[in-house]
């Protein structure tokens, strides 16, 4: 019986860097007919990476959008980058898809790399298949059982291999369907051809479909029983529970081919219209009346020439132009493939659309009739690792710069931006080099503002190691009234983290009452930048002793005594530097958590506290380490080289330590000749 058209359905393209997501893509598209002619990454003229930096990277930097028809069910693709640094674009495009593709490399070496994707998937309950790609590789084809073997120790649920490989010399000429036990002979850019399977293969065939029913089998007791009673269930009975696992996120397909070459890629399209779940968030509309518009924004980009949009799922209902949601209305609303955009004037439950200039909607918001858009749960951003300060190249473009840093983190929440008041920065933090200089390069071509960019600076701190008692005097006699304050103050070191604490003890009034506040004003205007150049922290300062003048002592008088008292008196109490020290947790697969400890160690200052396995996350160590803030800067590059990139690490400021000797010495100096150039 014919299989009638579905809702139109999302499908999220997903995988490590260089596994070839944008090619399988563009062979999809071309396999349904959406395309005439293929592009290619290499030339180009792609469908996805369309974007002048990710041309020029020739990496995919955005999730990109198109639509495609197959069999008469409608279909979004949405292709994702595979670097770690842009691993928010993948978050949004997964929590609004029906299922997923996992493009890899036939590599066991590389499976690492789906780890974190993984991960994602199975703990967010995201239906997903794995893709094999590249299979048409020379000797590509005996490497995937291991391939499957090692993504195996990645996935929460269970691996099921759904063809077996006719391999002719050392290539991949077709495969076998497990399922129907049919084979078939690959065609390059054409669709596969029926072939009789091979005799030399039917004992291994017998094998490996036997080894797939029983995974299948596993998920139901009354089909596990046949197997152990030697009988064979139904292929109908067998595909009811092998589409409900796959719908459920309790097993996973694998397929294989090669996207190049268009291979075994409309195996993957008959395998979604047919098992993908339809719609999968439906839990998400029972409180509204079955005909009310709602939809999900999951990325918002500002266009050139176009403006603010927002992209968005409709989960329920339809949405027309020009209709009112969250409060806001709707401008413009077109349908997305790649770069070219198709103006529409409705969209229905299922589709992906962009709408227009809805200023205050935000990525994550549920857009609904009600005024005011819903929240629902949606993931936070991993926290940033790297940050570089930024300042606007040309004179007078401040302002310029601080709208267009705006638009960027509306575009990427995974970028935050820091105020640094202390160090008069603006700090830009991101996942790494090139998710930062991507930013960079967009505030040039998309917002013409170009920046400068530098490490940013240490909060260094500064304190004293020993106390001392000193006069603070300031008298001046320029005709009429002069200035006169006398003040004493005893000088002491403070524990860690106490702080600059002022008290007084003075007797008899030798210092009015009304003046105190002035000394301690004076005495923590100092503190602000001490001997060395930097903040001072964890003393105390006692006023106890002083003198005043009925006539010339005043505020001012007093607050300029203070200073001189405590820039004479702290060059006695021997000030030392402090440096920020981080408490960090290194997460890596645990093979490689020897490699987390020794880059521990390889950083100046840098401390082992411990490592354990990572909690929910089996076959992965977290190391526990204290390193110095100013060791941090290539931390995430280390990390991620040693662990083909999957390595992360969280951070928060822990303590504040003493630093002397030459590094000391090379810091202050550094310190002294930013003062004097920036005076």
């Amino acid at each position: 019986m014919p299989k009638s058209p579905s809702a139109p359905r999302v499908a999220a393209i997903v995988g490590p860097f260089m596994s070839g997501k944008t090619t399988l893509m563009e062979s999809l598209l071309f396999a349904s007919g959406a395309l005439s002619r293929k592009g290619s990454v290499k030339e180009g003229n792609s469908v996805g990476d369309f974007s002048p930096e990710a041309r020029a990277r020739q990496m995919s930097l955005d999730a990109d959008v198109a639509s495609m028809n197959y069999l008469d069910e409608a279909w979004t693709l949405i292709s994702c980058p595979g670097s770690v640094e842009f691993l928010q674009e993948m978050t949004g495009a997964l929590m609004v898809a029906d299922a997923a593709i996992v493009v890899v490399e036939p590599d066991p070496n590389r499976a690492m790399m789906a780890a974190p994707i993984l991960k994602f998937l199975d703990d967010h309950k995201v239906p997903h298949l794995i893709f094999v790609n590249k299979m048409d590789g020379a000797e590509a084809a005996k490497y995937l059982g291991a391939t499957v073997e090692a993504l195996q120790a990645w996935s929460a649920n269970p691996l099921v291999l759904r063809q077996f490989p006719i391999i002719e010399g050392e290539t991949l000429a077709g495969y076998v369907d497990l399922s129907f036990e049919r084979a078939f002979r690959y065609k390059a850019h054409q669709e596969s051809t029926r072939i009789d399977i091979p005799d030399g293969l039917k004992d291994e065939i017998s094998l490996a479909r036997m080894d797939m029913l029983e995974k299948i089998c596993a998920l139901d007791d009354h089909l596990m029983e046949m197997l152990l009673e030697e009988k064979l269930p139904s292929m109908d009975e067998v595909f009811q529970v092998m589409r409900g696992g796959f719908q459920e996120g309790k097993l996973v397909p694998v397929l294989f081919g090669s996207a190049e070459k268009d291979g075994g890629v409309r195996r993957i399209l008959k395998l979604l219209r047919h098992e993908a779940p339809e719609h999968h968030v439906t839990v998400k509309r029972q409180e509204l009346p079955s005909d009310s518009p709602m939809a999900q924004v999951w990325k918002t980009v500002h266009a050139m020439h176009i403006g603010k949009q927002n992209y968005v799922r409709v989960w329920n209902g339809e949405i027309a132009d020009g209709a009112t949601l969250g409060g806001v209305r709707v401008s413009g609303m077109n349908k997305l493939f790649g770069q070219k955009q198709e103006k529409i004037t409705k969209a229905v439950a299922g589709e992906v659309v962009a709408l227009g200039r809805m200023d205050p909607i935000k990525t994550g918001h549920v857009l609904t009739a009600q005024p005011q858009p819903l929240e629902l749960p949606w993931p936070a951003a991993s926290q940033p690792v790297l940050p570089i300060s930024l300042k606007a190249a040309k004179s007078g473009e401040e302002v310029k710069l601080s709208s267009a840093l705006a638009k960027l983190l509306e575009e990427d929440l995974s970028f935050i931006l820091e105020q640094n008041a202390e160090t008069q920065e603006r700090v830009l933090w991101g996942q790494g080099e090139i998710h930062l200089k991507n930013g960079v390069t967009r505030l040039k071509s998309k917002y013409n503002v170009e920046v400068a960019s530098e490490k940013p600076l240490v909060p260094y701190r500064e304190t004293i190691k020993k106390g001392c008692e000193i006069q603070g005097r300031h008298k001046r006699q320029t005709g009429g009234h002069g200035q006169f304050g006398d003040v004493h103050f005893r000088i002491k070191p403070l524990s860690r983290g106490e702080g600059v604490v002022f008290t007084e003890e003075i007797v008899g009034g030798v210092v009015p009452r009304n003046y105190i506040p002035a000394v301690e004003e004076g005495v923590r205007d100092y503190c602000k930048q001490g001997p060395l150049g930097f903040p001072v922290v964890d003393l105390s300062v006692c006023l106890f002793f002083g003198s005043y003048h009925d006539v010339d002592s005043s505020d001012m008088a007093f607050k300029t005594a203070a200073r001189i008292g405590m820039t004479d008196g702290l060059a006695k109490c021997s000030p030392t530097l402090l440096e920020p020290i981080l408490k960090v947790q290194i997460s890596v697969p645990s093979e490689h958590t020897s490699k987390a400890q020794r880059m521990v160690t390889g950083h100046r200052a840098g401390q082992i506290l411990g490592f354990d396995a990572k909690e929910n996350w089996p076959g992965w160590d977290v190391v526990d380490a204290y390193l110095p803030q100013s060791e941090m800067n290539d931390l995430i590059i280390e990390i991620r080289s040693q662990t083909m990139g999957v390595g992360f690490f969280t951070w928060a400021f822990d303590h504040l330590s003493e630093l002397e000797g030459r590094e000391a010495d090379k810091i202050v100096e550094a310190r002294k000749k930013a003062l004097e150039n920036h005076s």
